[in-house]
């Protein structure tokens, strides 16, 4: 079983909590989790990868153990998360790499492939969205608090932050809940409880709205660049529809794209069959 390593780097003042197995000199994947979860969401996945990749999965900034700051000393924006992942490639030396994103680490690390796509060797996508035709009407209260970013509709949006509900996005669409480890939700239940990190994540649902906006863009640097790219879609996802999943083949026409009977963490039940599509892609 390959080793894990847990480390803490300093980007830019601010402390980045990051995993990190294989060897460093094998082909680079950086792994992007999404809300409201951390890098613990790739726990099973990382194992079966370390034997042919060198992998880091770093907690985004106000997630997991990485730094959280005062929101008077960070603008919780995905374009300053991103920014800082951008840097933290450069500390930990990934200066050409696989890329696999899954809910908010998509936009992120699309933005990292826009801006440096000489970087960028592939893409794996696991429910990690770029088309408006991939957005499900669960978006509904967050879009009305784009429309409208009153008190009453940032409000509306705190039952997204309920334990209840991390669960329901853990067990939705699964057909065999007992397959789902209470682990990451409890994990994540854990973390959305600090305080102060209601009004971080509740932030970063009124700046979705920026990545929507940069969807344009994205379709851009994929029709430019055809990246490798392989999605590996929960199908019964409740934000983000197989037809996000299908898109891609629009702007890559060879994008391996393939369903998963299970539901939003796709990894929390088909780790194994996603490490095997990965390394199959990969090796090509």
């Amino acid at each position: 079983m390959p080793s894990v390593k847990y480390r803490t780097v300093e980007v830019d003042a601010l402390k980045v909590f990051y995993r990190e197995a294989g060897a460093p000199d094998a082909p680079k994947l950086l792994l992007l989790h999404g809300f409201p979860s951390a890098g613990h969401m790739f726990r099973d996945l990382i194992p079966l990868l370390a034997d042919r990749f060198h992998l880091i999965a770093p907690d985004l900034p106000g997630f997991g153990q990485s730094d959280m700051p005062a929101r008077s000393q960070f603008k919780y924006t995905f374009d300053n998360i991103a920014r800082l992942i951008d840097r933290f490639t450069e500390v930990v030396g990934f200066d050409s790499f696989a890329l696999y994103v899954f809910d908010y680490g998509a936009p992120t690390g699309f933005r990292l492939a826009m801006w440096h796509p000489e970087r960028i060797v592939a893409i794996i996508s696991q429910n990690g969205n770029a088309y408006k035709e991939g957005l499900s009407d669960g978006w509904n209260p967050i879009r009305a608090y784009w429309e409208d970013p009153s008190a009453a509709n940032r409000n509306a949006l705190r039952t997204f932050l309920a334990p209840e509900t991390t669960r329901w996005q853990y067990t939705q669409g699964v057909p065999d809940s007992a397959r789902v480890s209470p682990d990451g939700m409890s994990l994540d239940n854990f973390y959305l409880a600090r305080p102060g990190a209601d009004e971080v994540q509740l932030d970063l649902f009124g700046d979705y709205k920026s990545n929507v906006s940069l969807y344009p863009a994205f379709q851009e640097y994929f029709r430019a660049h055809k990246p490798p790219l392989l999605a590996v879609w929960g199908k019964h996802d409740p934000f983000f529809l197989p037809a996000g999943a299908s898109a891609f083949k629009a702007d890559i026409p060879r994008a391996d794209v393939r369903f998963f009977d299970t539901g939003h963490f796709a990894l929390e039940t088909h780790a194994e069959p996603i490490a095997l599509a990965m390394r199959e892609f990969l090796s090509r």
